[in-house]
C-alpha cells in the first residue's frame, strides 16, 4: 500500500506523492510517484508524463508521513 508524503526539497515549494515503502536509513535516493504540487496541480519543472521521479537524500530537507485511511479510523482515548 502506497504511503503518501509531503516532501520538502531545498529551494523549493513542497510537493504530494506516494512512496512503495518509509525508506530505510541506509536509502540514497528517494523514490517518489505520482508527484503533484499540495493543491494537486502539476509541478512545473517536470514534464506531463512523468510518474516516478527519483531524488537523492542531498536535496532533501525533510519528508512528513500523512496519515493512511487504516490510522484515521483508529479511536484513541476519548476523555467526557
Amino acid at each position: 500500500m502506497p504511503v503518501t508524503v509531503i516532501i520538502h526539497i531545498a529551494n523549493e515549494e513542497p510537493i504530494l506523492g506516494e512512496l512503495e515503502e518509509v525508506p530505510a536509513i541506509t536509502d540514497n535516493l528517494l523514490v517518489v510517484q505520482n508527484v503533484r504540487r499540495k493543491d494537486g496541480k502539476d509541478v512545473s519543472y517536470l514534464a506531463d508524463d512523468v510518474t516516478t521521479v527519483i531524488w537523492p537524500w542531498s536535496r532533501i530537507n525533510f519528508v512528513e508521513i500523512m496519515p493512511s485511511e487504516e490510522e484515521d479510523q483508529i479511536i484513541g482515548f476519548v476523555r467526557e
